[in-house]
């Protein structure tokens, strides 16, 4: 295995590969929400109540959407990485508490598996392949 030790020097290009991919499919997923209007806003923005927020549902899915398709962006970019893992985080979280609700574990599983991937991002950072490279 002394071929696959050495991979540990490309940790920069791995975070690269988690960034990009990670950022298309939010993207991908958010840019129709982000096109779906007041009422796809609402209907997103609902998931709330499962957190406990009652009020302004077509706000927070809007605020749900763009945070989806820009962080997407950001994402890809690398620029402000950390806050924008820390929105995406919430973000799932709440679709991790709407969807449990609905379903349980099995349902709340892909919400749960990005939001972890996001807590252990906002320790690691973005690399040094991006655009807020230190």
């Amino acid at each position: 295995m002394a071929a696959l030790g050495k991979l540990g020097n490309y940790k920069n290009f791995g975070l690269l590969i988690i960034r990009v991919g990670l950022g298309i499919m939010f993207v991908y997923h958010g840019y129709p929400k982000l096109l779906g209007g007041q009422k796809m806003w609402t209907q997103l923005g609902e998931s709330t109540k499962y957190v406990g927020i009652h009020f302004l549902p077509m706000v927070w899915g809007l605020l749900c959407a763009i945070v989806e398709t820009v962080g997407g962006l950001l994402l890809v970019l690398g620029l402000w990485f950390r806050p924008v893992c820390i929105l995406l985080f919430i973000n799932l979280f709440v679709a991790t508490a709407a969807q449990f609700a609905g379903g349980g574990l099995q349902e709340a599983a892909h919400p749960i598996e990005d939001a972890i991937v996001f807590a252990g991002l906002i320790f690691l950072g973005p690399g040094k392949f991006s655009v807020d490279k230190k």
